[in-house]
């Protein structure tokens, strides 16, 4: 059952967090992931809006855990926490329609 990654936080070190996108990209892809939403202007409807808003599906939630927890992905792991505040790091299953 695919798993979603839902990440959420505002970039306090801009020029630092600059090289973490094109540094995790070619971990993230080894695990077949899709980018559903990677925004950096979204509107609150409700509550406090971050700037960062990422919403990734992943085939599975053990290739999203892989992901996450793979040990190259560690120092951009490291590098996100360290350059960005009010960090929220989300996984949620699909949603199915009961039946």
């Amino acid at each position: 059952m695919p798993a979603y990654m839902i990440a959420s936080f505002d970039v306090t070190e801009q020029q630092a967090y600059e090289d973490y996108v094109p540094g995790m990209m070619p971990i993230l892809m080894k695990y077949q992931p899709e980018i559903l939403v990677a925004d950096y202007g979204a509107r609150s409807l409700e509550g406090d809006c971050r700037q960062v808003n990422v919403v990734i599906k992943f085939p599975t939630e053990e290739a999203l855990k892989a992901f996450y927890n793979d040990p190259d992905y560690r120092p951009f792991k490291e590098l996100r926490l360290r350059t960005t505040a009010n960090s929220t790091l989300l996984v949620a299953k699909e949603f199915v329609l009961p039946t």
